[in-house]
């Protein structure tokens, strides 16, 4: 009917009414309805989730249609949790429903992407000779390489074919590993949490090809080293659910209501309890508005804050009035009562703290198995020294040592057998009191960060002693409990320059933060005080949330530990309700132990390459070329300087050679000829490489790292924007990694700042485009993609099989494909796959240079390995000659690895004999798996041919699931009740319990498919799972009396590395923020008239961006201002003539950025914060400063490494993959700002190279 013909039918359409003629019934045509209807219809709905790194996990529902994925939804139907408590659902957040605009978005990855240059020249090659030679007369050439090297940036990526992408890429890995050795190729892709099997796909490639897999939380700066240091465990931490059952909430440095928005409710929900939520920001976020008390100290001060708690809670609850509850938990689970030794002070009439005594030491235990590993304490029973059970000596080499059984922290004489009763303190029984010096730093001053007290650098307090007679000389001890408390200064009668009380201006008193961190003292003494009566009446159901906002300061340590001295003081640990509840990304892998198998190919090869982020980009970015904050900035008062003299870059070579580290590359020669020339000396491997490495035959590449030989060659991306959202020092890494324009503003070290150079590294001139190959996958166009050389079109999380876990829930999720990649694009295992075929068929054509190949690895002294017990007492440097060269005992461990090239893709689609060989394990844990194989081949059927027959198939991503969970005893309840069969014989405690309820459940991908489910108990996480309490951190070491993975078996309030104590770090300290030195000389870089301000630079998660990662979506901008913008306080803004949305421009000697200025009174004067993650194809201009577009938010940042983070080989202190290694803060940065009246967007035509050519001619000619 026409719309002329229904219109003159209106008055017709009335066929009755209702409701006495207010209402009537008409006849029409309701078509138009059609539309909306049609909006919301789906063919199917598909169980799915995402993958940014929120921390969320939630599970969505993904509706399609015609295979197009039209909108998602919340799911409702997570398992409930116990009766009285708030459930999980729903779960998500309006960042989460918008994330469906990405998969047919214009910045869609649509096919695969090739630099035009490097195809021009692959083809040129490629026509005249095999894939090997052609890749060599690239890179060999260096004006070949030149012309797409410095076009990275500059736009030029054109389409290619997945044939001649993977082809280049094969055959630069072969020619890398052939020329230079497989270290020289690594790769980078973090949060495997959120999707395992997507990470694990290019962590297996690259750990079966000989690569290198670097670390991505200590990057990030997520994972705080004070817990390793504290517990032994790498945030192992409550879900969220567990916020309900506390009494008192601290909220610490983070924006719960903001950045975990799906569990936030937990926190508000716990105040209708009578919960108190106190809020501790230096400005006022989205939190505090849900907070009953808002606390603001100044930005970068929160150790003095923390200290002064650590005074109050220690004076008044332990010291003058002890709480029985605080007092008994101290005792039996932290390391108060273990005895330290003091050394006398050169030239001085005092002491410092030293190393704990061992039970070596002592005539009575000398003779014990490891007993240099064995701490001791004063048992108040037999009034002598005693050796507790717990500690690491007991932990390994149990059997030759009769120590079975003995690894707990029940309180018994771990060699006589005997109940004991440590001894807190000899305040009233020491032998006498003796004068203590402590480094103290709170002194110190930098421009926005005043210091307090003229009292430093050391400190004179005063501490009671015993006197013992040891194997060697008589020493004078004393516990940590009585060191503690002569370190915070409290006044206990016996002399020393300490505190009276709390309004005492003395360190670390509240008073003494006041004038540091601005809080008034009155609030403090008010905030500690509640917070351990809370603690003392529920017996521990007071905690503390964080987030990484205090991890990003250089002295983060100082402040985690202040804080986690807090819940330890008042026995919250292991509670349900308390506890350090610490929440960055998705860091928990809950079948860690499976994913670690399949990830890193241990079912294939005994070792692989690993390396730590942070120190392998400092080093190959060059960023150590421009420090100028010298190693005594950390260096404590009381350490030898000329022991402890250099830079930060020899302190990470020194733990290299130790194997504190790993490095990568790892050595000036090929690993792949170290082998043959063993064998050719007539030595064997190891026993060469020992010697070549003594007499300087070899040596570690980072001894010259910027020699062509050892620069990084191949460098893979993928779930991940490392040259955008994660670029430490981005402008370092365009420049020198890169070899693309760069904005970097200041200048390397010059000849005339001689004692800023480095002593044991080669200076050479600074190199420019180290990498021959950058690839990168991804589904979006981002900053990395315009930068690499070879970009594949990756599956978004709709688009592929995968799983998925966090640490705010117990749940396991799946990705499910909801519907097929569209055009060209691959999930990453499907990528990854092409890849492992292709290097295999290109290494297969040539078995003479690829077939058997012995690789020889380097790798350090790890965590949860017996290689943990390095060096016990003090540290000795082979290198100097102080000691020999021991492999995997001071120096690293040797392994030799043999590859065949031909079978990479077949070892990669299949599970390997090694987990049947030597079974599967985590953290020290170890249990078979024969069950686990055969049913694995049951379900994914076996290979029929080559060196995989026999084994069970992995030849898909939903296999490579549920090998992961097969394996893993979070998900196989009958490996993790048998898995506790080694931790019962290992500590005598009864345990299986914990897992009887589980034992016939085997989780699989397809149960997931149905609905999310919880995983089970098992002894590789220190929680439990039930249905009474949420997930606890430390359950098991509290109920259990299973020992915490720390020197002592117990937490840790004193740190007695030897470089622990050089540093300064023994207990935790304020210091003020790093000085890097980067605005001086720079103020007046480009005066405009405007004033120019000095503000701290920092950087957080914005409300208008899926996380930190993705903010070029279409609904994100148009919900913020639309492009990059920069918070500042209103004042400071008014100094400097700016108003509300004017554009500015900040800048510093590491780079410069142009943002619009937002202005608000919510943030504290000398403060700014830019929103990250911005992206370079986002409406950013051009600089005045550096004349180029850009930077983004982390162009004005340099990273910076701290020693300390450098330790290994020592208990707690070893390195291990995202545990413990060097991390890059970047809140010490400070910027120069001023307004801009107009900004230029560089948006003419690019010149061609002709253009640039004729210019140089004709300027020449002038």
């Amino acid at each position: 009917m026409s719309k002329f013909t229904e219109g003159s039918l209106f008055f017709k359409k009335r066929v009755g009414s209702y409701a006495d003629g207010w209402g009537e019934v008409t006849d029409e045509n309701r078509n138009w309805e059609d539309a909306y209807r049609d909006r919301w219809a789906h063919d199917k709905i598909v169980r799915s989730t995402h993958g940014v790194n929120c921390t969320g996990s939630c599970s969505w529902k993904i509706y399609v249609k015609d295979g197009i994925v039209t909108w998602e939804t919340q799911q409702t139907d997570y398992p409930p949790t116990p009766c009285g408590v708030p459930n999980h659902e729903p779960r998500g957040c309006p960042r989460g429903a918008g994330y469906s605009w990405y998969l047919y978005s214009a910045a869609r990855v649509k096919h695969p992407l090739i630099r035009a240059q490097l195809r021009d020249a692959w083809r040129r090659e490629r026509a005249h000779h095999e894939p090997l030679e052609a890749w060599k007369r690239i890179v060999e050439d260096p004006q070949t390489r030149e012309s797409y090297v410095k076009v990275r940036g500059l736009g030029d990526l054109v389409r290619t074919s997945w044939d001649e992408a993977t082809e280049i890429i094969a055959a630069a890995n072969l020619y890398t590993i052939e020329k230079y050795g497989p270290d020289r190729i690594a790769g980078f892709s973090p949060i495997p949490g959120y999707s395992m099997v997507s990470y694990g796909a290019g962590i297996r490639y690259l750990s079966l090809i000989g690569a290198t897999p670097l670390s991505f939380y200590d990057w990030y700066c997520d994972l705080p080293p004070s817990s390793p240091q504290t517990f032994g465990e790498q945030t192992d931490v409550p879900e969220s659910e567990a916020w309900y059952y506390s009494n008192y909430i601290i909220c610490w440095g983070t924006n719960i209501s903001m950045t975990r928005t799906p569990d936030a409710h937990f926190m508000i929900e716990a105040r209708y309890n009578g919960t108190k939520l106190v809020n501790i920001c230096p400005d006022y976020c989205e939190s505090t508005k849900d907070a009953d008390w808002w606390l603001h100290p100044k930005q970068g001060t929160d150790a003095a804050l923390a200290l002064a708690m650590n005074f109050v809670i220690f004076k008044e609850f332990h010291l003058d009035h002890p709480d029985p509850y605080f007092t008994d938990y101290v005792r039996k689970f932290t390391d108060l009562p273990m005895l330290v030794c003091l050394d006398k002070r050169a030239g001085k009439e005092a002491y410092m703290a030293g190393r704990t005594l061992r039970a070596s030491d002592l005539e009575a235990y000398a003779q014990a198995g490891n007993s240099q590993w064995k701490t001791v304490v004063w048992d108040e029973m037999s009034d002598a020294p005693a050796v507790p059970q717990g500690s690491i000596g007991y932990r390994w080499e149990q059997e030759a040592n009769e120590d079975e059984g003995k690894w707990n922290t029940l309180e018994i004489d771990g060699e006589t057998g005997k109940d004991i009763h440590p001894r807190l303190s000899f305040i009233d029984s020491s032998d006498e009191v003796v004068a203590l010096n402590v480094p103290y730093f709170g002194d110190e001053s930098i421009p926005l960060f005043p210091g307090n007290t003229d009292d430093g650098p050391v400190l004179e307090r005063a501490v009671p002693v015993k006197r013992i007679k040891t194997t060697e000389r008589e020493v004078l001890v004393t516990t940590v409990f009585d060191l503690f408390g002569a370190f915070l200064g409290i006044d206990r009668g016996i002399g020393g320059q300490v505190a009276k009380g709390e309004m005492d201006n003395v360190p670390f008193t509240p008073r003494w933060q006041q004038d540091i961190t601005g809080v008034r003292a009155e609030d403090v003494i008010r905030l500690a005080r509640e917070f351990a009566t809370a603690a003392s009446t529920t017996k521990g159901r007071a905690c503390v949330l964080m987030g990484a906002g205090l991890n990003q300061w250089y002295q983060t340590d100082n402040a985690y530990r202040g804080i986690m001295n807090i819940l330890m003081l008042c026995g919250t640990v292991g509670v349900p309700g308390g506890g350090w509840c610490h929440y960055v990304g998705q860091e928990k892998i809950r079948p860690e132990a499976g994913w670690t198998e399949f990830s890193f190919a241990q079912d294939w090869v005994p070792a692989s390459r690993q390396m730590n982020a942070t120190s392998y980009f400092y080093e190959h970015t060059d960023q150590w070329r421009y420090e100028r904050m010298p190693l005594s900035y950390m260096r404590s008062p009381l350490a030898d300087a000329k022991r402890y003299s250099g830079t930060y870059i020899d302190c990470n070579l020194q733990s290299v050679k130790m194997g504190w580290l790993p490095t990568a590359p790892q050595l000036d020669v090929n690993p792949i000829n170290i082998a043959e020339k063993a064998k050719a000396s007539g030595q064997t491997t190891q026993d060469y490489l020992v010697d070549a490495l003594k007499n300087g035959e070899v040596h570690f590449s980072l001894e010259d790292l910027d020699e062509p030989f050892n620069w990084p060659r191949n460098l893979f991306v993928w779930r991940s924007n490392i040259l955008g959202s994660s670029g430490k020092g981005q402008e370092y890494f365009l420049k020198h990694l890169m070899g693309a324009q760069d904005g970097i503003v200041g200048e390397d070290l010059s000849a005339e700042e001689e004692d800023l150079m480095p002593e044991l590294i080669k200076w050479r001139e600074a190199p420019v485009g180290k990498l021959d190959l950058l690839v990168n996958l991804d589904f979006r166009m981002s900053t990395t993609s315009l930068y690499s050389d070879i970009v594949l079109p990756a599956a978004s999380f709709y688009e592929k099989n995968d799983i998925n876990t966090t640490d705010m829930h117990s749940f396991i999720h799946p990705f499910v494909k909801a519907v097929s990649c569209p055009w060209e694009a691959k999930s990453d295992w499907e990528i990854f796959e092409l890849l492992a075929k292709r290097i295999s068929q290109i290494g297969g054509a040539y078995p003479e240079r690829f077939g058997s190949v012995k690789d020889v690895l380097l790798t350090p002294l790890g965590h949860d390995t017996a290689s943990e017990l390095g060096q016990p007492l003090e540290v000795k440097r082979w290198y100097e000659g102080e000691c020999d060269l021991v492999p995997g005992k001071t120096a690293p461990h040797i392994v030799e690895v043999e590859r065949n090239y031909a079978n990479i893709h077949d070892m990669f689609c299949s599970v390997g004999p090694r987990l049947s060989e030597h079974g599967g394990g985590n953290r020290g844990i170890k249990w078979g798996l024969d069950q686990e194989i055969k049913e694995l081949g049951e379900l994914n059927g076996t290979m029929k041919e080559g060196v995989a027959q026999g084994r069970p198939k992995m030849d898909s991503d939903i296999a490579a699931a549920n090998m992961i969970m097969r394996v893993s005893p979070e998900t196989n309840g009958s490996l993790a009740y048998n898995s506790w069969d080694f931790v019962e014989k290992q500590s005598g405690v009864p345990c299986k319990q914990l897992s009887e309820e589980h034992r016939g459940d085997k989780l699989t991908f397809f149960d997931l498919q149905i609905q999310s489910r919880k995983t089970f108990t098992a002894p590789d996480w220190s929680g439990t799972e039930n249905d009474e309490i949420p997930y606890i951190a430390f359950w098991q070491n509290i109920n259990l009396n299973l020992p915490w993975r720390t020197l002592t078996g117990r937490q840790h309030f004193y740190q007695d590395h030897e470089w622990m104590r050089a540093f300064g770090q023994e207990f935790p300290q304020y210091r003020p923020p790093a000085d890097q030195r980067a605005l001086a000389g720079y103020q007046h870089a480009a005066d405009n008239g405007h004033p120019t301000i000095m503000l701290n630079f920092t950087t957080v998660h914005q409300k208008w961006g899926i996380h930190s990662t993705y903010y070029d979506n279409e609904r994100m901008l148009s919900l913020s201002r639309g492009g990059p913008t920069i918070w500042l306080n209103d004042r400071d803004a008014k100094a400097a003539g700016i108003e509300d949305n004017d554009w500015v421009e900040f800048w510093n000697a590491n780079g410069a950025m142009v943002t619009r200025a937002i202005l608000t009174s919510r943030m504290p004067e000398g403060l700014s914060i830019l929103q990250h993650a911005t992206e370079k194809i986002m409406n950013t201009p051009a600089s005045k400063v550096t004349g180029i577009r850009g930077g983004d938010h982390n162009s004005p940042t340099r990273v910076v490494i701290n020693p300390t983070h450098m330790i290994g080989g020592y208990a707690q202190l070893s390195f291990h993959l995202n545990y413990y290694g060097t991390i890059c803060p970047n809140r010490d940065d400070f910027i120069w700002l001023h307004k801009l009246d107009s900004v230029e967007w560089l948006d003419e035509e690019a010149e061609t190279e002709a253009d640039i050519l004729t210019k140089r001619i004709v300027a020449k000619d002038c």
